[in-house]
């Protein structure tokens, strides 16, 4: 079993839902990425999502598009990310996680390389915002013979079929995105969300993640009802743009450490 796996079924014999933070590697500095995420899995986080970042992400609102504008006038690259879950290793044998991002600069690289460097820092998945489960076959056989999970993202508008294959190819979780729109943008509408569990249900066994426009801890619990797991990422990216490089880290984790009490 996979980290992804083993802490899933943790939660699941505890009856609780996990709490999957993201921030952008690189953000606010190169040199408080990894004490983030160590600070994100003392205040209670499940799973990590790691942004890559990335010039154009098309996904992505003006929060999480400033935190990459940011990471990349430090030089942040796939490389330095890989480089940063290495180091956070050193200390974290068991905190699963995954990148997040888009498939050019792991084209640049090559999957092959990419997937193998990633199963030598302990990265255990890779959700490529614009890699479709059509396109994906090639690269994600790469990820597969490493044991990293490829994440897919799955929306409202996706359509049964859509769902099939997805459930087909998915290890891991499962993202469900939340409203149509990007990161950070509009209000969840939690009828909606609870009207597509069944059909998602149906055809998907891995756990489930609901994710984009979740930004307090009312709305976190509200939607832990839902579903497997918890994404939040523009407010904690808010939270560290909105911080000091002296108390970023003190304030992301009270955050963090509210949003997991709600859930």
């Amino acid at each position: 079993m996979s980290r992804i796996d083993i802490t899933f079924a943790k939660l699941k014999q505890h009856n609780r839902k996990a709490l999957i933070p993201f921030i952008t590697a690189g953000d606010p500095s190169p040199e408080q990425t990894v004490p983030l995420l160590h600070a994100l899995v003392a205040a209670g986080a499940d799973v990590l999502e790691l942004g890559v970042p990335f010039s154009d992400p098309m996904a992505d609102g003006p929060t999480i598009q400033r935190a990459s504008e940011r990471a990349l006038k430090k030089g942040v690259t796939l490389r330095s990310v890989l480089a940063l879950v290495a180091e956070f290793r050193k200390q974290d044998a068991n905190t699963p996680v995954v990148l997040m991002g888009y498939g050019n600069p792991i084209e640049a690289m090559g999957w092959d390389v990419f997937a193998q460097r990633c199963a030598d820092v302990g990265v255990d998945g890779v959700l490529t915002v614009d890699f479709p489960p059509e396109e994906s076959h090639d690269a994600f056989e790469h990820l597969q013979r490493h044991n990293i999970a490829p994440i897919f993202l799955l929306a409202p508008t996706t359509n049964e079929a859509r769902i099939q294959q997805v459930a087909k190819l998915a290890r891991g979780y499962v993202y469900y995105v939340s409203l149509k729109g990007v990161t950070g943008s509009g209000s969840i509408d939690l009828s909606a969300i609870e009207e597509k569990m069944p059909q998602l249900r149906k055809h998907i066994k891995l756990p489930i993640g609901v994710g984009f426009g979740i930004r307090d801890a009312v709305t976190a619990k509200a939607v832990a009802k839902l579903c497997d797991g918890v994404v939040v990422g523009s407010r904690i990216v808010q939270e560290i743009e909105d911080s000091t490089a002296q108390n970023v880290v003190e304030n992301v984790g009270r955050l963090v450490k509210e949003l997991r009490q709600a859930i």
